[in-house]
């Protein structure tokens, strides 16, 4: 397959707000491998473009959603600079394609992490605190028709990341796979979840994203943060929708959606 080409259908269809066919129809041949590559062309072509990595996220960490896309493992994407909103920033639900909202645990790094030995106990020396966090999710391929390499492919299928104000250091968490999350959606219960919903712990997510990166020689850098993955199902949004995730010792972390289109 040609890897630049399929890298910049993605790029047109996220540019355009025209998705398109499932690069798994388009490419029969596609494997996850070639995948992650066109992944990659398609973030170093917005990095040429003045755009900087400040993150990534971690995808498929629940058992139904692996199953509903037929695989067994984790995904993963880059967030960038100019995918990153504030809380009392109001999103321009209309600068997306079909998006959805997801409530996660973002670990905040200090030093590097890497390696296909990495550890729990070395994300637990590099993270430097923990912060709740919304993850806007969009697909460029039509009606989210996804299998595995689409997703992959699309860079995780990711499209923003609001991260909450309360820093918590992991010292200061009693039991993190036992962290209770409640969402309300314009002022209403919603959804509630626990975080050993991300892999049984959230930090299980985070080593299978460093021994991942390892394979393209990636690293978490100091400075960068991981969403490890949602704990509660996908939910989409229109404008004028207001969330708010309540992660108990965490704290809170809450998003706003408008009509009108904000130049980011």
């Amino acid at each position: 397959m040609n890897i630049q080409e399929a890298a910049q259908q993605l790029l047109e269809a996220e540019h355009t707000k025209a998705p398109i066919a499932p690069l798994t129809t388009t490419y029969k041949e596609i494997s996850a491998q070639q995948a992650y590559h066109v992944q990659l062309a398609g973030i170093k072509e917005k990095v040429k473009n003045g755009a900087t990595v400040k993150g990534l996220k971690i995808g498929l960490t629940s058992k139904a959603m692996q199953d509903m896309l037929n695989v067994h493992t984790p995904d993963y994407g880059f967030i960038l600079n100019t995918m990153i909103y504030g809380e009392e920033e109001a999103i321009a639900a209309d600068s997306f394609l079909q998006p959805k909202v997801e409530f996660e645990i973002a670990f905040v790094f200090k030093k590097a992490l890497s390696g296909a030995g990495a550890t729990v106990e070395d994300v637990i020396d590099a993270v430097d605190y923990v912060v709740p966090a919304v993850e806007i999710i969009d697909s460029r391929i039509a009606d989210w028709k996804i299998k595995f390499e689409d997703t992959v492919a699309d860079n995780g299928s990711s499209a923003g990341a609001i991260l909450g104000s309360q820093r918590t250091k992991l010292a200061e968490i009693e039991d993190i796979t036992a962290i209770p999350m409640t969402v309300t959606k314009n002022g209403e219960w919603m959804d509630e979840a626990t975080s050993a919903a991300v892999l049984g712990n959230p930090l299980n997510a985070v080593v299978w994203l460093a021994q991942a990166l390892d394979e393209y020689g990636i690293s978490i850098e100091p400075g960068m943060f991981v969403l490890a993955g949602a704990l509660s199902k996908a939910v989409p949004f229109t404008a004028g929708d207001r969330f708010e995730a309540d992660f108990g010792v965490l704290g809170k972390v809450s998003t706003n959606f408008a009509k009108e289109v904000m130049m980011k």
